[in-house]
């Protein structure tokens, strides 16, 4: 079996998704994605990344990933080379599946979790990420959704009616980012007590409301300084957060210790490092408790199990990031049931009810406050012809023999 041509699939209305796909010589179709700077994406996968792959054995997954890691070294390989190489091994993975006629979680060694692994819900729009980071998002913000969670927690909203809203459905954790504003006002640098108790307000509105029922994570953004970032962490404890995520930039990570070592609270990190190498320093500093990796970002499947196994060597959950599109939460969701040590998976009930359901052929449902990874053959999850049939649905042939 041979790959014969590659292509890059785009939605105008989701300008941060790009999707990929290998087509073998044998019928089979890989699907593949990654989020941000899609041009760049698609411009790297085209120009260093489909050479290696046409005409060659797609189930050469682990050799393929060391040519292609290995060739983007010597220009950096992070950013857009990881998340190029990370669509292409999604792909190839899924290649493997279908052919074997497996899940992927099958192939990985089985499931660790039959009934599903817990999931928590990011509080976002169904517009949220959409659009180039730190410029203005709104127009992005037109894709229907039943489910506004971020207004019911920024400034006027109520929190509390959140949090029972995310019950009831059968979520039991919850992430928000209260801080955030408070952060582009001071440049990260400072907070004072009263924007902290600005802040804090979601927090008394969800336990008021629910008490110690749900879970709930702080979302930073990697906006903050030591400092200020020590007096949030402070502020917080006595709301029993379940963590704090990346409320400082995780790229010193003996900074990062030290505000590990000033909290009682566990410390993630980070989507934001993109191999198992950056996730090595952070655990030898002792910076952080829980791993969390993107499975389109930090190297695919293949990279994103042996960080995984790094934090299981350590004594470390893992979580599998998803804010971005449903080929990522699908691949996530496979590496997730298969780990021993999967804390939770993130999800966006507005984007699995919305988009994700007009975009793939899987449903992403929350049953007893577990999600299952697909059971079809590879992935389990196709992009829905209908989708392929849209306006704003551009498509890109990249390479063929």
């Amino acid at each position: 079996m041979k790959i014969k041509q590659i292509r890059t699939i785009h939605f105008a209305t989701l300008p941060n998704i790009t999707f990929l796909e290998l087509q073998t010589d044998a019928g089979i179709v890989g699907l593949g994605e990654t989020f941000y700077t899609p041009r760049s994406v698609t411009a790297f996968i085209e120009e260093v990344l489909a050479p290696q792959l046409i005409n060659s054995d797609p189930l050469q997954i682990e050799a393929f990933w060391r040519r292609a890691y290995d060739a983007s070294h010597v220009y950096g390989n992070k950013g857009v080379e990881m998340r190029g190489l990370s669509a292409v091994d999604i792909a190839l993975w899924d290649i493997l599946g279908q052919h074997t006629g497996q899940p992927i979680w099958q192939l990985l060694g089985g499931t660790s979790h039959p009934d599903g692994v817990l999931v928590y819900n990011t509080c976002a729009t169904a517009g949220y990420a959409q659009g180039t980071p730190g410029l203005w998002r709104r127009k992005w913000a037109k894709i229907q959704t039943q489910y506004h969670d971020q207004e019911l927690w920024q400034p006027g909203g109520n929190a509390g009616k959140l949090a029972k809203s995310l019950l009831k459905m059968g979520i039991k954790g919850m992430k928000i980012w209260p801080f955030d504003p408070f952060a582009v006002t001071n440049r990260g640098e400072t907070i004072s007590w009263r924007e902290v108790e600005e802040g804090l307000r979601p927090w008394k509105q969800i336990r008021d409301a629910v008490g110690l029922d749900i879970e709930v994570i702080l979302e930073g953004h990697g906006y903050w300084a030591l400092a200020p970032a020590r007096r949030i962490a402070e502020a917080l404890e006595p709301y029993k957060p379940s963590l704090i995520e990346d409320v400082m930039k995780p790229d010193n990570p003996k900074t990062l210790a030290k505000l590990r070592e000033s909290t009682s609270t566990p410390v993630c990190v980070s989507e934001l490092l993109m191999n198992r190498y950056a996730i090595q320093d952070m655990m030898e500093a002792n910076a952080c408790d829980v791993v969390m990796t993107d499975v389109a970002w930090s190297g695919g499947i293949t990279e994103s199990r042996k960080i995984a196994t790094m934090a299981d060597t350590a004594n470390m959950g893992v979580i599998f990031h998803d804010c971005t599109g449903p080929v990522t939460l699908a691949a996530a969701l496979h590496l997730a049931v298969h780990c021993t040590n999967t804390w939770m998976q993130e999800i966006v009930r507005s984007f699995t009810t919305s988009y994700y359901r007009e975009l793939v052929d899987h449903r992403f449902e929350v049953e007893n406050s577990r999600m299952k990874a697909p059971g079809g053959p590879g992935l389990g999850v196709a992009l829905r012809k209908q989708a392929l049939k849209r306006g704003d649905c551009q498509v890109r042939v990249l390479a063929n023999p």
